[in-house]
């Protein structure tokens, strides 16, 4: 990846500015990734206003960290299905 397809970015996440190198066109990415942290952030915040900022971000990050884990194991698990629905129409077509 070339230095001329690099921008600099900020992004604000709760009260921490963040200033980032990123590729210029995974730009919106970023900015739609903060968004939704802050979205989540925000959520946690209403129920749990006492919180700390830091046990905020570790319910966002465990969050995230769940979400990207099954949707890892669904993407795993797509062919599987895909061949069960074959073999099922197959099955139908039999009886």
């Amino acid at each position: 990846m070339s230095q001329e397809s690099k921008q600099r970015i900020s992004l604000q996440l709760e009260a921490h500015k963040l200033s980032l190198q990123v590729d210029a066109s995974k730009e919106g990415v970023y900015r739609e990734a903060a968004k939704l942290l802050n979205s989540r952030y925000e959520f946690y915040l209403h129920r749990m206003p006492q919180s700390s900022s830091e046990l905020l971000w570790v319910y966002v990050a465990l969050e995230t960290a769940i979400a990207l884990r099954s949707d890892a194991r669904d993407k795993a698990l797509e062919p599987i299905a895909q061949r069960l629905q074959s073999l099922n129409q197959l099955l139908e077509e039999q009886i």
